[in-house]
């Protein structure tokens, strides 16, 4: 980044203008110096003289106009854009399969290209994206009507991170999950993903983080990282708010 000066003065110059001003003030004695010894010595040497002392004073001229105008070297230690380089690319591609395949990731797992908060998403062609940025594939597609806001959806689902690793798994736990629309009880991008499904579908979603739970210390999720999910819709029920006496509650059949 250059450095611009508040103020032109030669008195107070940049780190490396030092050097430069040094240059010049030696070279001022040593015109002196050389004025001195032979001002007596004839009219062509005494026109040398102001030839040395014009040539000192372009200098010092351009070392002003370099010092003002922000052109003046800057330090090794600046600040540099990154280049973007397509083998930093390949080698995170690779870095992100070889982690899938110790984390025994599933056949056809989507690759996670992350450098910094930049992430690039790479898919077979059978995915498609919606305008939310849900990234999802389905590999049965069910039959009957989707779910509707307020009816309940039974449902079993793998849940993995950017490395493949799985991070739970309803199917380990020996019982599916059940969840009512539109109520706001999971985050937004894995509801918007089993909205469209119907039962007996089979459904691969990418959730963005945008689309993802809250993260921060006081959430499970420390950083903002895309999240697969492996869906089966078992059955949609309708639901009903019953009430008896001072209790309310809803039933779902």
């Amino acid at each position: 980044m250059p450095m611009i000066l508040s103020t032109p003065r030669l008195s107070e110059p940049s780190f490396l203008s030092y050097a430069r001003v040094g240059i010049v003030s030696t070279q001022r004695k040593k015109t002196a110096i050389f004025c001195s010894s032979h001002r007596l010595k004839g009219n062509g040497l005494q026109s040398g003289c102001v030839l040395h002392r014009k040539e000192n004073l372009s200098r010092r001229f351009l070392l002003f106009v370099l010092v003002s105008s922000g052109l003046s070297p800057t330090l090794p230690s600046s600040g540099k854009t990154k280049s973007k380089n397509p083998y930093d690319e390949k080698r995170l591609l690779e870095q992100n399969k070889r982690r899938q395949k110790e984390n025994n990731a599933p056949e056809d797992f989507p690759n996670f290209i992350r450098e910094g908060f930049e992430v690039k998403v790479v898919t077979s062609e059978d995915y498609r994206k919606s305008d939310s940025g849900l990234i999802y594939r389905d590999y049965e597609v069910g039959k009957g009507d989707c779910p509707k806001a307020g009816q309940q959806v039974t449902f079993h689902y793998i849940g993995y991170n950017e490395s493949g690793r799985r991070i739970d798994s309803t199917y380990l736990q020996g019982a599916p999950a059940r969840i009512r629309m539109g109520t706001n009880a999971v985050v937004p991008g894995f509801e918007e993903g089993i909205r469209a499904m119907r039962p007996g579908g089979k459904r691969r979603i990418i959730i963005p983080p945008e689309l993802g739970p809250p993260v921060g210390p006081s959430t499970f999720f420390s950083s903002k990282q895309f999240e697969v999910f492996d869906i089966e819709l078992l059955s949609i029920q309708n639901c009903q708010r019953r009430t008896i006496a001072f209790y309310s509650d809803v039933v779902c059949n």
